[in-house]
C-alpha cells in the first residue's frame, strides 16, 4: 500500500453513474490527491437494505456501475481496496433462497449459521447474555422454510443479513471464491468487514475470541497468496485494538476522530498524546467514514479507564449535538432506524460547528499522526449534514452519505477551504519526511508539536490551541501555511 492519502467512497454518491466516471475523476479533478481508493460495496445490489453491505451476489459488480473489466481499468489509475463481507450474505441471495426452498437438502445448507448449529445442545441464558452485541436486539431471526418448518438463523446485524458458517467447507469455499474474483479484478487490498463477529463459540462473547484471530490469520494468508493486503475493521476498547494490531497487516485508528474533537473542543492535547504514545503504527487513520463517529473506541470498558474520561466524553458528545444544532440528535441512537447505538451520526464538519479553521487543523492532525490517512468522500468536501436524505430514508447514517452531483463536486473543489485541504494532501503524499521517523515533541497541554524526519528531510505540525493557530513547516520551503 502506498504511504499516501486514500479516498473512501461509494461510486454512486460521488457524482458517478459508472466506474468509468470514477476513473475520469481520478484522471482529472482528483488527480494526484490520492494514492489509494477504497470503493465501498459495489456488488449487486448497491441499494440494498444496508447500502451494499448485504450482497445478494458478492462476486457480481452491480451492472448499473459496470463490470470487472471496468474495475480493472480503474485499478490502472489508483490502487483499489474493496470490502470482503466475511460475516454474512443477503437473505435474498440465491444460496439462502435455495436453503429456504430445500432445507437440509440444499447444497448451501452448511453455508449458513443457525441457532442449533451454533448451540447443538441448546444455550443457557448466560450463553446468550455473553454474546457481544453491536445492536440492541438479539442476534437471531426466525425464518419459515417451504416445508412449513421454522429455523432460527444467526443474524448479527439485520434480519436481511444471514451469518455465514465460516468454519464449514461451504463457507470457506464461498470466501475463497470472492478472493479469486478480486484478484482477477485488480484489487490490491481488502477490508475484512465485521470480521470480529465471524466466529461463534458457546460460552464466549463471540467477538474477537482466539478462534477469530485464527480465522483472520488463515483468510489473510489466502489473500496474501493472491497478492492482496488485508485491513481488519474492528471497533473495540483501545487496548484490545492495540493487541489486534499486533496480529494483522493493518487496523483502523478509530480512536482518532473523538480524540481530535477532544483536543479542539477542550484545547487540551493530553488524551491525544496518551494515545499517540501507544497507538498502532500499522494503522489507517480516519476522521469520518460511511458509519458514525465511534464512541466505543475511546470509552471505558468493564471498569477499565478509556482514552477519555467518561464525563468528558459525554460532554464531547453533547458538544457535537450542539455544534450540529441538534441535527445529529435526529440521526443518532433510537431517533432513527439505526443499527449502531455506540456511534454519533453527523458529518465531521458539522461536528466541529462548520468551523473551517478547526476543520483544517483536524485534517492536519490526521495527516501528521502515524498511519496512512483515509479521507471519506463527504469529508473531502467538508460536507454538511444531509437532513433531506435522512428524512427520506430515516436511516441515521444517511445524514453523512450525501449523493453529490458532478456540479456540486466541481463547486466544492474550488472552495478556499478545500483548496487548502488539497494543499495539505499533496504535502502528505509527496514529502519524503513522511517515510521517515515520527516524533511527538514534548510540550504543554495546549500545544501539539509533531515532527517527521527522514535523513535531511523534515516536516512538522505545530498547533497552539490557546489561540487556535496552526503552522506547518517543512524542508525545501520554510513555511507552507499558517492557518487561522
Amino acid at each position: 500500500m502506498k504511504n499516501q492519502v486514500q479516498l473512501i467512497t461509494y461510486v454512486d454518491r460521488l457524482g458517478c453513474k459508472h466506474l468509468n466516471d470514477l476513473k475520469h475523476l481520478f484522471q482529472h479533478q482528483l488527480k494526484g490527491l490520492f494514492g489509494g481508493l477504497h470503493i465501498l460495496p459495489f456488488y449487486y445490489p448497491i441499494d440494498g437494505e444496508d447500502a451494499g453491505f448485504d450482497p445478494i451476489n458478492h462476486e457480481l459488480i452491480d451492472p448499473r456501475l459496470g463490470d470487472w473489466g471496468d474495475l480493472k481499468e480503474l485499478s490502472n489509475e489508483v490502487d483499489i481496496m474493496a470490502d470482503v463481507i466475511v460475516n454474512h450474505v443477503s437473505a435474498q441471495s440465491i444460496q439462502f433462497q435455495d436453503y429456504l426452498e430445500k432445507g437440509k437438502a440444499s447444497e448451501y445448507a452448511s453455508l449458513f449459521l443457525s441457532y442449533d448449529t451454533a448451540f447443538p445442545n441448546g444455550a443457557t441464558e448466560a450463553d446468550i447474555l455473553a454474546i457481544y452485541r453491536p445492536r440492541p436486539s438479539l442476534p437471531f431471526t426466525m425464518f419459515k422454510l417451504k416445508d412449513g418448518t421454522s429455523k432460527l438463523m444467526w443474524t448479527t446485524f439485520t434480519s436481511n443479513q444471514i451469518d455465514i458458517d465460516v468454519n464449514s467447507k461451504m463457507g470457506q469455499k464461498y470466501l475463497e471464491g470472492i478472493l479469486d474474483t478480486f484478484q482477477k479484478g485488480g484489487i490490491k487490498m481488502i477490508r475484512l468487514d465485521a470480521a470480529g463477529y465471524a466466529i461463534k463459540k458457546q460460552g464466549t462473547s463471540c467477538f474477537m475470541i482466539d478462534e477469530t484471530f485464527e480465522f483472520i490469520d488463515a483468510l489473510a494468508e489466502q489473500a496474501k497468496a493472491r497478492g492482496i493486503e488485508v485491513l481488519v475493521e474492528i471497533h473495540s476498547y483501545y487496548k484490545t485494538q492495540i493487541e489486534i494490531a499486533k496480529r494483522v497487516d493493518y487496523v483502523y485508528d478509530f480512536a482518532l476522530p473523538v480524540l481530535v474533537l477532544d483536543t479542539l473542543f477542550n484545547k487540551n492535547t493530553t488524551s491525544l498524546k496518551k494515545w499517540l504514545a501507544v497507538s498502532p503504527r500499522n494503522a489507517i487513520s480516519v476522521l469520518d467514514t460511511h458509519d458514525g463517529i465511534g464512541i466505543v473506541d475511546v470509552a471505558s470498558e468493564n471498569g477499565q479507564a478509556g482514552l477519555i474520561e467518561d464525563e468528558i466524553l459525554d460532554k464531547i458528545v453533547e458538544q457535537m449535538h450542539l455544534n450540529s444544532k441538534g441535527e445529529s440528535l435526529k440521526a443518532t441512537g433510537k431517533a432513527a432506524s439505526n443499527l449502531d447505538l455506540y456511534q454519533v451520526n453527523c458529518t465531521y464538519f458539522d461536528a466541529l460547528g462548520r468551523d473551517e479553521e478547526a476543520y483544517l487543523m483536524a485534517r492536519a492532525i490526521q495527516f501528521f499522526v502515524p498511519g496512512i490517512p483515509q479521507v471519506y468522500y463527504v469529508g473531502l468536501f467538508a460536507g454538511e449534514n444531509d437532513m433531506e436524505l435522512l428524512a427520506k430514508t430515516n436511516v441515521g447514517r444517511d445524514i453523512n452519505r450525501h449523493y453529490y452531483t458532478p456540479e456540486e463536486i466541481n463547486t466544492h473543489l474550488e472552495r478556499p477551504l478545500i483548496q487548502k485541504l488539497k494543499q495539505l494532501m499533496l504535502l502528505r503524499n509527496n514529502h519524503p519526511a513522511f517515510d521517515g521517523e515520527f516524533t511527538l515533541r514534548e510540550s504543554k497541554a495546549s500545544i501539539l508539536h509533531i515532527e517527521w524526519r527522514n535523513d535531511k528531510d523534515m516536516a512538522e505540525l505545530i498547533i497552539d490551541l490557546e489561540v487556535m493557530k496552526m503552522s506547518i513547516n517543512h524542508s525545501e520551503q520554510k513555511e507552507m501555511s499558517s492557518v487561522g
